[in-house]
């Protein structure tokens, strides 16, 4: 406490405003596979776009129905944590090879011709298929001036980096004794030429020798060309056994990148398209699905642009959502275990001299900064200049989505592991703060037991299964669910689990079929729904909040005699009925517990969920406070009012909160305990409605 001394008014604020926080009822956690997108870790998907451009589209030939699930949940809520199961042993990476090439380039150095008289210049360009860019040659007119000046106006009139899309001018003083430059083409590649030609006037008809060429090992020509300065562009053919390329592959294993087209003639998946542009810059499109999603800016010398700043080279702080890429040296190249000889930004391209020795092999930088091939021997010439990726097109190809084929490794990794926080493991976080959690399409076992003893561990979610497709009938369902089944040998016994069937027919946007989905993705939504019309401890069931609109059939007819069997006598399954004039409609909200309580229905067991977070996220603050009457009195003053608004929101009919020393026993102080007793009457759901209807006679008198 302060120590006041001398006189004076002082002011002390203290924070006792202490109340319940409020927390999402309707967080879904789902597990299951899918051809793309992050792999073992919760995503959080807002929304059923989102949901598609991370994890791909649902598809019939997906095991489970994990992604046709979180698209019909997304209809009632806008969180939800998709976890992507995976088999490491069996899932690829797609892939695409972009060549390297380099652009024509001539090497020219101004001479005293140009100190009193302009220069016109005449150029072309070809494409790596020969095309040529200008439909007639292009014309830059260059004004008398010092050789400094020429060659600035060179920069100025033709353009330099990103300044032209067809030619551009790169001039580097320790490039070449004097002044002078490059003339570039914008495209990479054995089959792109550039050709310039310098004329006395702006007629362009006397051809001069006002600019010398140099040849590719840097000494001038000797001579005088003929019909002034006309040279092709040079250039190495980048697709050989030596050469040097971008390794794409996706950001995350799958089948989804990979290209290809669908069978109604739309395009699916990933391609990486090059588009050229001036200078030593290039643009690299990511198309999905056949249109551009991502477009970078990129260079192959060191700068701000140089790919690997620009293109992620993993799955750490992405830059693009869909692939990651290295420079590697292809054909023979291999380092010391086998692997594509990779380059990175501080080993190779460190200045505008590029790929390749006089011995044909490509180089980088050792660790002195000296020029070196792909085995580390020094490179006495380096040519040609200014590497660029070719533009080409080239689909992604290769992935898979690491999907096991039989039921055991299907099992092994949807259920992951706890110590890596994987498959079902994944939604063990209390910061996910996850309600409900299913694994839909999927009736293996062991799954299933998994998901239903993860909900009883941790008491933060309900998990939602159903018996497999096709199971039989009625009695079928009830023997799966006891644990007598060909299916299943083991009754699910616990309140933090619900089952309901049967499977219900949906017609399927993506396959533009009708298909029979898992009921456990309706009973998730519909308890979503009742989150946003009514309450989490309302039933979600009923005419009211159980009506399902986009199901159009169910499995299994469904009459009075079967609801009885399925909903009493110890069995535990919520039918869904077709109901003549309502239509399809989840009828029973019972949890699998065996036991009659309270928490045999899905309403208690979603409050006591929701009750226990607020608790658990409102009082930690109370931990290490003295534990004496003002610490009991604060709590108190914490839980009433949070208990009081679910009393008047019709969750509970009346509540009890005791935190004092009857409570708080001296032994229990001294072992440094703090206990407080909640008592709670929850509002119990009118399932069975009855009406009794009594006749009377003619002589009997009611009132009214």
């Amino acid at each position: 406490m302060a120590n006041f001394v001398s006189p004076g008014v002082y002011v002390i604020e203290k924070d006792l405003s202490d109340y319940p926080v409020s927390i999402n009822p309707s967080v879904v956690g789902l597990v299951g596979f899918a051809d793309k997108g992050p792999e073992n870790v919760p995503t959080l998907i807002t929304s059923q776009e989102g949901l598609v451009k991370t994890f791909g589209r649902p598809s019939e030939g997906i095991y489970g129905q994990g992604l046709e699930g979180a698209i019909e949940i997304l209809e009632a809520t806008n969180s939800m944590y998709f976890v992507r199961a995976i088999d490491e042993a069996t899932k690829a990476d797609a892939s695409a090879v972009m060549p390297l090439g380099a652009p024509p380039c001539i090497q020219v150095v101004a001479n005293d011709y140009g100190k009193d008289n302009p220069l016109y210049l005449k150029v072309q360009v070809t494409n790596a298929s020969g095309t040529p860019q200008f439909a007639d040659l292009r014309s830059f007119a260059i004004p008398a001036g010092t050789a400094t000046e020429q060659v600035y106006a060179l920069n100025q009139t033709i353009g330099g980096g990103l300044r032209s899309s067809k030619v551009a001018y790169h001039y580097d003083p320790t490039d070449i004794a004097g002044s002078g430059g490059w003339i570039v083409g914008s495209y990479a590649g054995s089959g792109a030429t550039l050709t310039v030609s310098a004329f006395s006037d702006n007629t362009y008809t006397t051809p001069i020798n006002a600019l010398l060429p140099v040849n590719v090992s840097g000494f001038a020509l000797t001579g005088t060309p003929a019909a002034g300065l006309t040279v092709s562009g040079y250039s190495f053919n980048s697709t050989g056994s030596n050469s040097m390329s971008y390794f794409v592959e996706s950001l995350y294993a799958g089948a989804g990148y990979n290209y290809g087209l669908m069978t109604n003639g739309s395009v699916s998946g990933n391609s990486i398209e090059i588009v050229p542009g001036g200078g030593q810059t290039i643009s690299l499109q990511v198309n999905d699905a056949g249109a551009a999603a991502e477009t970078f800016d990129i260079s192959l010398v060191a700068s701000g642009a140089f790919i690997e700043d620009v293109i992620n080279t993993g799955e750490v702080d992405p830059k693009s959502q869909y692939i990651k890429g290295n420079l590697y040296c292809g054909g023979s190249d291999y380092d010391a275990t086998g692997l594509p000889f990779f380059f990175n930004k501080a080993q190779s391209l460190g200045c505008a001299n590029t790929l390749k020795g006089t011995g044909g092999t490509y180089v980088g930088k050792n660790a002195a900064g000296a020029d070196v091939d792909a085995i580390g021997v020094l490179a006495d010439n380096l040519n040609p200049r200014f590497p660029k990726l070719e533009g080409v097109t080239v689909p992604m190809a290769g992935g898979d989505s690491g999907i096991p084929t039989t039921s055991g490794g299907k099992a092994t990794a949807l259920i992951g592991n706890t110590a890596d926080k994987t498959g079902i493991y994944a939604l063990d976080d209390d910061l996910l703060n996850i309600s409900m959690a299913a694994v839909p399409g999927v009736s293996l076992q062991n799954v299933q037991d998994g998901l239903v003893t993860l909900a009883e561990d941790t008491q933060n979610f309900i998990a939602v299964v159903s018996p497999p497709y096709a199971v039989g009938g009625v009695q079928d369902a009830i023997d799966w669910s006891n644990g007598l089944s060909t299916y299943r040998t083991k009754a699910i016994s616990s309140s933090y689990a619900a089952i309901y069937w049967p499977w219900v027919k949906v017609y399927d946007q993506f396959s533009q079929i009708d298909r029979w989905y898992d009921p456990s993705i309706f009973a998730i939504r519909q308890m979503c729904y009742t989150d946003e019309v009514a309450e989490p401890w309302f039933a979600p069931a009923g005419y009211i909040r159980g009506r399902l609109n986009k199901p159009v059939d169910s499995e299994v007819a469904v009459n009075q005699g079967d609801r009885d069997a399925m909903y009493s006598g110890g069995n535990v399954v919520n039918p869904l009925v077709n109901f003549p004039q309502q239509g399809l409609t989840i009828f029973g909200q019972r949890t699998a517990q065996r036991t009659p309580s309270a928490l045999d229905r899905v309403n208690v067991r979603r409050m006591m969920i929701i009750i226990r977070k607020i608790l658990l996220a409102s009082t930690r603050q109370f931990v290490f406070e003295p534990n004496d009457a003002t610490t009991w009195e604060r709590i108190v003053n914490v839980v009433q009012p949070l208990l009081d608004d679910i009393r008047r929101r019709r969750g509970i009919t009346e509540f009890k909160v005791v935190c004092d020393e009857t409570t708080n026993t001296p032994l229990r102080v001294d072992r440094n305990e703090l206990w407080c007793k909640v008592l709670i009457k929850p509002t119990k759901a009118a399932e069975v409605v009855v009406f009794e209807l009594n006749l009377v006679s003619q002589s009997a008198t009611l009132s009214s």
